[in-house]
């Protein structure tokens, strides 16, 4: 089977390449397996991305693009922790939509490998983490932040892709979002007294730490600077201690 002839051959070829990828388990996908779904020739290939890895880097770089895309594609709404609940449904929407390109992009893992797709969507995440950081919200470091939620994002995802469409409850994705959110969140309830003080410091620690990164500021020489925010760092981190 090939695709449409109706579309530009570098548009089958980035198709076909990202559908074979994601079946492959792994194995090996060929030249010829990529042009013959594509129904084009292996010089059309070359012609367009020089070597067959040229096209796997072009399908992951659009995919990417697209990904951000709509991570982006919404008005910030003043209140960071709402566009993380607002990022986490348009992933999981955009592996729901395109499942082939998304096992491509977050599904080819290999043991101590990391993706860097996932750190730029890491990265994606942590910027408005800062902002919520800023603002107080965080009771942990934001690129801590964005791991975990981008990690939970992920697994979510895969699992809701896994399923048959029919039968897919996307209420796991709501109550696993809220979880992972609130366990970030300034908001989340201390025990005792002693720890709800104790959390304090550590959001008033992240806050100012966010606030200072962000700001690039030459109030301090950069000894100073380099000094007081490794404080910072030392306090907020003091929840896990």
């Amino acid at each position: 089977m090939s695709f449409d002839g109706q579309l530009p051959p570098k548009t089958r070829l980035l198709r076909a390449a990202a559908e074979l990828l994601a079946n492959s388990g792994g194995a090996a996908v060929s030249t010829r397996q990529i042009t013959q779904l594509a129904g084009v020739t292996a010089p059309t290939l070359y012609h367009h991305f020089g070597d067959k890895e040229g096209l796997f880097d072009a399908v992951v770089a659009a995919g990417f693009e697209e990904y951000v895309a709509g991570e982006r594609d919404f008005a910030p709404s003043g209140h960071p922790l709402e566009d993380i609940r607002r990022m986490w449904d348009n992933h999981v929407q955009f592996g729901l939509n395109q499942p082939e390109l998304y096992l491509v992009m977050f599904g080819n893992i290999r043991p101590e490998s990391r993706p860097a797709i996932v750190a730029d969507a890491e990265a994606l995440m942590e910027e408005m983490l800062n902002k919520a950081a800023v603002a107080g919200q965080l009771n942990v470091q934001p690129r801590e932040a964005a791991r975990s939620i981008l990690a939970a994002n992920v697994g979510v995802t895969l699992m809701l892709i896994a399923e048959p469409a029919t039968e897919r409850n996307l209420e796991l994705s709501t109550m696993t979002r809220d979880a992972m959110i609130f366990a970030v969140s300034a908001d989340q309830a201390s025990g005792t007294p002693e720890d709800s003080g104790k959390s304090s410091v550590v959001v008033a620690a992240i806050a100012l730490n966010a606030a200072l990164q962000a700001s690039h500021s030459d109030q301090l020489s950069s000894s100073e600077l380099k000094l007081f925010l490794e404080w910072l760092h030392r306090i907020s981190n003091s929840s896990t201690s």
